[in-house]
């Protein structure tokens, strides 16, 4: 089975178990997974598994990617800050569905952050922003959002993040430190967080 039919099969699989959108499915069909993780796991690539992508990071399980792209209710050209770049690959799913220009994303690290950025160049999404610093100041300098998100577990939304997206705007996070779970929230006009909480889940901290 070549690369296109085991990502087709993948999300085949994921659309009968989860209930996906159009647009998140079209966005997890057309971005090449493999292209994301080390040499040495695309065997695996499309397995919905966690892999390592160095640095004690992970490139996410293609159902979670999947859910988190729906929850945020994207749309064409609204501007979406990414907190945990990682590997680049959530960045590109998000990039199908709003372009990849509206797309900021914020790596701790300098190593994966440049490796993100030579990968999305490779894969097509060049025009996706990647800098690397501590994710937990966001990036002002493109500011107000419309979504905002974390790929990495953070204790609370960090202020900064929240104060960058604009009244209306939803921010997705997983919160938590031993038991982590996946909170939307929509941010009120006076600042305040409207929240919801979508079932437990497990990532890497944020550093």
């Amino acid at each position: 089975m070549d690369r296109a039919a085991e990502r087709h099969a993948l999300v085949d699989r994921l659309t009968d178990r989860e209930d996906l959108d159009g647009d998140t499915t079209a966005a997890m069909r057309a971005v090449p997974r493999h292209l994301f993780v080390p040499e040495e796991k695309r065997g695996v690539a499309y397995e919905d598994t966690p892999l390592p992508i160095g640095e004690g990071q992970t490139i996410s399980a293609p159902h979670m990617v999947a859910i988190m792209t729906g929850l945020l209710a994207l749309d064409e050209g609204d501007e979406v800050l990414e907190i945990g770049t990682g590997c680049g690959y959530h960045a590109a799913v998000t990039a199908e569905v709003v372009d990849a220009e509206h797309v900021y994303s914020v790596e701790y690290h300098e190593r994966l952050a440049e490796r993100a950025r030579e990968t999305l160049d490779r894969a097509g999404y060049s025009g996706v922003s990647v800098a690397a610093g501590d994710g937990k100041g966001g990036w002002p300098a493109h500011a107000p959002y419309d979504r905002a998100y974390l790929t990495c577990a953070a204790a609370d939304f960090p202020q900064a993040v929240v104060d960058q997206v604009r009244p209306g705007g939803i921010l997705l996070a997983p919160l938590g430190k031993r038991r982590q779970s996946l909170v939307r929230a929509r941010k009120r006009d006076d600042g305040s967080l409207a929240r919801e909480e979508h079932g437990y889940v497990r990532f890497v901290p944020l550093q």
